[in-house]
């Protein structure tokens, strides 16, 4: 028998999924990036409380989406029971994901 991946109709078989299930516990980094913003030292030194920083991205554009540093999708800010959280309104099929973390 063959260790390689067997398709089945576009479907993996099941054991292939058994062979990487222990790769799902892996934790990874997920950064949401609302905005940059380039400032000269002494700018950053005068910020106090209630100062406010502009950032580059248009309020109406929807924030990018990292794992590891790779940019894998894009959504809005939701609050959920007090807390933010982000809404996914774009994202890279599973495969390019995959790919992604490589």
């Amino acid at each position: 028998m063959s260790d390689s991946i067997v398709y089945d109709n576009g479907q993996e078989k099941k054991e292939y999924a058994r062979d990487i299930d222990f790769l799902l516990d892996i934790p990874v980094k997920l950064v949401v990036e609302l905005g940059k913003a380039q400032v000269q030292l002494g700018d950053l030194l005068r910020l106090g409380r209630g100062s406010v920083l502009e950032l580059e991205k248009p309020a109406e554009e929807p924030l990018d989406v990292h794992i590891n540093g790779k940019l894998i999708g894009r959504g809005e800010v939701v609050v959920v029971n007090n807390k933010f959280g982000i809404k996914l309104t774009e994202i890279a099929p599973a495969s390019e994901r995959v790919e992604l973390l490589k």
